[in-house]
């Protein structure tokens, strides 16, 4: 969800079509990637018993919200807008999503370290992995495309979306 939100976001300030048009993209891929997420988790707990509510370490959760999904961290923390970023600097807002889609792809190598023995997880873990590791590359494209347009004595002099014809080609 906070992937999706950052990229559709920062969509609008991108001066460059090319790489505005990645972020909607990008952004509307990673709602069908939440949507797989939630269909993994509903399986996972709609029917489970109380003693494997109590056993697991999912009571906290279903005191507060039985079984339904909730977006939250795996600390618990209910998901907010504080965990997107979208600052209106295009390097600064594509270092940020290149950081994130690494965090994710972490995230999806240590769930796969659990479900070993759950092939109807561990498969749909490995598409969303790969995505993530897609995201990064054209995420990186999409960062010289932002260069290529910008004085390339120094690619940080200016915000191209804030500061244009300031030191830009």
């Amino acid at each position: 969800m906070g992937a999706s939100l950052r990229y559709l976001s920062q969509r609008y300030t991108m001066p460059y079509k090319e790489v505005s048009g990645l972020f909607t993209d990008i952004g509307t891929e990673e709602l069908a990637h939440l949507e797989m997420i939630s269909a993994i988790v509903y399986q996972l707990t709609k029917n489970l018993s109380m003693d494997e509510i109590e056993n697991s370490g999912f009571l906290p959760y279903y005191m507060s919200h039985t079984t339904g999904l909730y977006p939250a961290a795996a600390s618990g923390d209910p998901f907010n807008a504080f965990v997107f970023q979208s600052k209106g600097d295009a390097i600064t807002d594509l270092h940020e999503d290149m950081a994130a889609e690494q965090k994710a792809r972490t995230t999806y190598d240590n769930i796969l370290r659990l479900v070993r023995d759950h092939p109807d997880v561990e498969a749909p873990i490995r598409f969303l992995r790969q995505r993530e590791i897609v995201h990064y590359q054209r995420f990186g494209e999409a960062l010289r495309i932002v260069q290529d347009h910008l004085d390339s004595n120094n690619y940080y002099i200016m915000n191209p979306e804030f500061d244009r014809g300031i030191c830009g080609k």
